[in-house]
């Protein structure tokens, strides 16, 4: 019986790439010299350090560029609200979104529910896995997810026929 499995992740490695690219052009670009601006990848979040508002939106930028430059979607990538950190220095984190939340999945599901397409969805973990009796309406379904849901950076792996 065919099936695909629905799952919402970045790869690491490229955010880790993304990180390292960031740092090196803070320590040659004009705007950020003798600034205390760091970025940091433990995980899956970005810790970036600024001076100020304006050099944490110069660094907002620059990461943004990097992390789509290395194919991770800016929908899967989750900004915090800057905080205060010590020294003058304002701390912001960002989560790169690795798996879907139940809200997400139970949301998924009910769009494919909604439409009368002859498939079982079934909940797994942070995924979810589509199965059919016909490869037509497994892609069907494919193009109707991509149309209906957005807001999330949706990955269709493990297609089996």
């Amino acid at each position: 019986m065919p099936s695909f499995d629905i799952v919402c992740s970045a790869d690491l490695n490229e955010a880790r790439n993304a990180v390292d690219q960031t740092t090196r052009e803070i320590s040659t670009r004009f705007d950020f010299k003798g600034s205390k601006s760091t970025v940091e990848l433990e995980g899956d979040m970005i810790t970036v350090i600024a001076d100020d508002n304006m050099k944490l939106k110069g660094l907002q930028e620059i990461i943004k560029q990097k992390l789509s430059k290395r194919g991770i979607s800016l929908k899967s990538v989750t900004f915090e609200d800057p905080k205060p950190a010590g020294g003058d220095t304002i701390r912001q984190e960002i989560k790169i979104k690795q798996g879907l939340s139940d809200d997400e999945l139970k949301k998924i599901n009910k769009v494919i529910k909604a439409q009368k397409v002859k498939v079982n969805s079934q909940i797994q973990g942070d995924q979810l896995r589509i199965t059919g009796k016909k490869k037509d309406d497994l892609q069907e379904m494919i193009s109707i997810l991509r149309a209906e849901v957005k807001d999330l950076d949706l990955q269709f792996t493990n297609f089996r026929d």
